[in-house]
């Protein structure tokens, strides 16, 4: 995909290397433990450990990823947003811990940090994991087994896993395309009638919930616990503004605005940011695509 989108020759024109950056951005994404005893990583030497801790952070969760959907899914639902990530980043200091660089911050912030993950909790406790909104969650996964092999002819849903392409093609659109498929495929009815049953709101009733121990929690936390690229600042680039509704002006490099308008980009306009909480927050239609701006 990278070929088709022509993203190759923009990134050997920025400065890239694609041997090495690649694999970085890929390590970046899917986040790497900086406090293994043996660096395994391989886009970037040991030195750079805290690099890692900046996008997907494996080591303490404090990470821009987070910062970004803690603002926006608060502002989208309508929930109060007390954590400000701007304060934790005036601190944050790369430090030597333990003979490997970290992200460090000072000891003044550490309210920033218990607020930032107080915010998470109250998040997921009154809209990610929604009563009703888990309910819809298990009412669509039920709808898409049943209509698994039944809405693409020769071929399942579930293949896409396996199949990058088909995969980018999935979307929210999939919820409409077995909602409204005309009754000419009555393989379908069964799904459909599921989604019928989202959209009228004919739901299960919600029984009860189950809370977490806490002394064991605390066992469970003890127990886990114990166990450079050259300057091209010389290089004149013009950057595009795009404006976000969180953060307000963003400026992006033409590499990363050659990225967003490939359709595997722009696919992810049409997939919702909450899943099914929509239907619960009237407001909660932020999609994937603003938050990866972010």
């Amino acid at each position: 995909m990278r070929k088709k989108n022509g993203l190759d020759k923009v990134m050997k024109d920025c400065g890239l290397n694609l041997d090495e950056d690649i694999i970085f951005i890929e390590e970046l994404i899917q986040g790497r433990t900086s406090s293994d005893s043996k660096w395994t990583a391989k886009g970037r030497p040991e030195n750079k450990s805290f690099l890692y801790e900046i996008v997907a952070n494996k080591l303490n969760g404090i990470d821009v990823d987070k910062w970004d959907y803690l603002a926006r899914d608060c502002h989208y639902l309508g929930i109060p947003n007390g954590f400000d990530h701007q304060r934790l980043l005036k601190s944050a200091r790369v430090c030597k811990v333990d003979g490997r660089n970290h992200i460090c911050f000072r000891d003044k912030v550490a309210d920033d940090v218990y607020g930032m993950f107080h915010t998470r909790y109250t998040l997921h406790r009154q809209a990610l994991q929604h009563k009703i909104g888990y309910i819809i969650d298990i009412k669509m996964k039920e709808a898409l087994v049943r209509a698994d092999d039944k809405l693409i002819p020769d071929r399942k849903i579930s293949d896409a896993i396996d199949d990058i392409l088909e995969y980018t093609k999935l979307t929210d659109h999939i919820f409409d395309q077995i909602l409204n498929q005309s009754d000419s495929n009555p393989r379908l009815d069964e799904a459909r009638s599921i989604l019928q049953d989202i959209v009228n709101r004919r739901l299960p009733k919600f029984v009860g919930e189950a809370r977490l121990n806490e002394d064991k929690l605390k066992v469970k936390l003890r127990d886990k616990f114990k166990k450079e690229k050259p300057d091209n600042a010389s290089r004149i680039t013009v950057y595009q503004i795009f404006n976000d509704p969180i953060h307000g002006q963003i400026e992006l490099h033409p590499l990363l605005v050659k990225i967003i308008d490939t359709p595997q980009f722009q696919r992810l306009r049409h997939i919702k940011q909450l899943g099914g909480t929509h239907l619960v927050y009237p407001g909660a239609t932020h999609t994937r695509f603003e938050h990866s701006l972010g």
